[in-house]
């Protein structure tokens, strides 16, 4: 697989409930994977890859899935290479582990969130799930989505009332985008600034038990 990543197994031979989750800027692929064991009681096999652009950190490196240039939208070639990056690994994911395809989760956080967003409002019949946090649903994403149903795609949408990077309007924005759309979205805010807190955790994992674990999901 091409990009480097991380990932909690669950027990059992699979196939098993499934989230490949997207980094924020400047994290790396372990960023995420502590909230696996937290996630519908340990049972999605959670996968998180790592962005292929380097952000210097002082005397760290972190990662990023395209740059960002402060007040300006993202070069259009840079967003769609980590776009393809995504998609990628998810074909390769899907050839390698033991995913359960009807259960299958795009999940981002900041600006993995984005990459999380064009991915699989583009091919909504892929997931049965896509979750983004502390994120933004940028205009020009959905201007270039392709005409396809998305009633059936599920979506979680966190965001903290204090965020300090990505204002919570940005946020409901991006709610009032999905609507348009017709997707059917869970939208709340938490007392929380640029992070994810123990009770948007909670809901996170309550909200993956009743939409993604326990349904009955038809095969695509």
């Amino acid at each position: 697989m091409h990009l480097l990543h991380t990932l909690y197994e669950p027990e059992g031979d699979g196939p098993h409930p499934t989230i490949v989750a997207l980094h924020g800027w400047g994290a790396n692929a372990m960023d995420l994977l502590g909230l696996a064991p937290y996630l519908a009681g340990g049972r999605f096999l959670v996968l998180c890859p790592q962005g292929h652009v380097e952000v210097p950190l002082g005397p760290m490196v972190g990662y990023g899935w395209f740059p960002l240039t402060m007040g300006a939208p993202p070069d259009p070639a840079a967003f769609s290479a980590g776009v393809e990056d995504a998609r990628r690994f998810l074909d390769a994911a899907l050839h390698r582990y033991p995913v359960d395809p009807n259960k299958f989760v795009m999940f981002g956080f900041s600006q993995g969130g984005v990459i999380a967003y064009a991915v699989a409002l583009a091919e909504p019949e892929r997931f049965a799930g896509l979750v983004a946090l502390s994120s933004w649903l940028p205009p020009a994403v959905v201007e270039q989505l392709p005409p396809r149903p998305r009633e059936r795609l599920a979506t979680l949408v966190h965001h903290g009332t204090h965020d300090e990077l990505i204002d919570v309007g940005r946020g409901r924005d991006s709610v009032e985008m999905l609507r348009r759309l017709q997707v059917p979205v869970t939208y709340r805010e938490f007392e929380m600034g640029h992070e994810i807190n123990a009770d948007s955790l909670q809901h996170l994992s309550a909200w993956l038990e009743e939409k993604i674990v326990s349904p009955i999901v038809l095969a695509r």
